[in-house]
């Protein structure tokens, strides 16, 4: 079922011919992963899809590949062999295909997705400089956040490294994060006082939360060596209207600095107790090194200065 016969059986040249595409993927994946499920899943496959090409594998091959014991899967040594001879080959084709795809992308659009509180109060303000510097480099802007896969159309990505990479993604380090409280200017009097040592939040401030960032109040803290503040207040469904609602007057908000440089520089928001870095940053990942002088790279260099 998953040969490529191509002669008689008893042809001299049957040894060598290669099961389909496939069937390999799934061993590939289920070998890597040591997980029928969580190969299949990878795949956007059934388990039982997997399952079956790895049985049929093993019966054209006349090898067991896995050791299969209380539900779990172990590669034999023949599955060690093939594992790494397959995942050698599919990573000379995904770097084959990615080449091509990247030759037939020169002078045309790319796409940079950028998580979308980013996008909206950093990226989006600062988007005409690098059009009228860059006039024949085309990318689309799109907004996402969190895991992603550059197999689903996306070029670049502008995210802040919360959440594990996927192994291979390359990334550039653009800035780090820095948070601090922010609030309304005619609003900091009532929400922070001033001490010897500097200023403070007030117990009854009013905190502003997201579900998106549920833990930046405790992060800010640890951050700034203060104390962890009362978790009472309102939530938001995302960080920028957090943001806003701080820019109306509703609270004080964990602000990143990026984000929020704006409104502060035009006076919209203040930040009584300034910034600290929260150990985190923004990266720009590619599926592979960067290339100098090319678009990538000037976005790059372009993104780095308006940091």
């Amino acid at each position: 079922m998953f040969s490529d016969r191509n002669g008689e059986l008893e042809s001299p040249s049957s040894d060598s011919r290669l099961p389909s595409l496939l069937a390999l993927r799934c061993f590939e994946a289920a070998a890597r992963l040591e997980n029928f499920s969580r190969a299949a899943e990878d795949l956007h496959l059934t388990h039982g899809a997997v399952s079956r090409a790895v049985r049929l594998l093993e019966d054209e091959l006349g090898v067991a590949l896995f050791e299969r014991r209380s539900r779990r899967v172990f590669l034999t040594d023949a599955g060690r062999t093939l594992a790494r001879a397959v995942g050698n080959g599919l990573d000379l084709m995904r770097q084959a295909v990615g080449e091509l795809r990247a030759s037939a992308r020169q002078g045309r659009r790319w796409v940079l997705s950028c998580e979308p509180t980013l996008l909206m109060r950093w990226l989006i303000p600062r988007w005409p400089d690098f059009q009228a510097r860059h006039p024949g480099i085309d990318v689309h802007l799109v907004a996402g956040g969190g895991p992603f896969s550059f197999a689903s159309g996306i070029d670049l990505a502008i995210r802040r490294d919360d959440f594990p990479w996927p192994e291979g993604y390359h990334a550039e380090p653009l800035f780090a994060e820095k948070v601090g409280p922010v609030c309304r200017p005619d609003k900091a009097a009532a929400w922070f006082t001033a001490k010897k040592a500097g200023a403070a939040l007030k117990p009854g401030a009013p905190r502003l939360h997201t579900r998106t960032r549920p833990g930046a109040w405790p992060e800010w803290a640890a951050a700034a060596g203060q104390p962890a503040p009362d978790a009472k207040g309102q939530t938001f469904e995302h960080f920028y209207f957090s943001l806003q609602a701080a820019v109306a007057g509703l609270g004080v908000a964990v602000g990143p600095w990026h984000l929020v440089r704006d409104d502060l520089d035009s006076g919209v928001l203040a930040a009584p107790l300034g910034f600290v870095e929260d150990g985190s940053r923004y990266c720009l990942l590619s599926p592979r090194p960067l290339q100098p002088d090319s678009p990538q790279a000037d976005l790059l260099a372009w993104l780095r200065a308006m940091a």
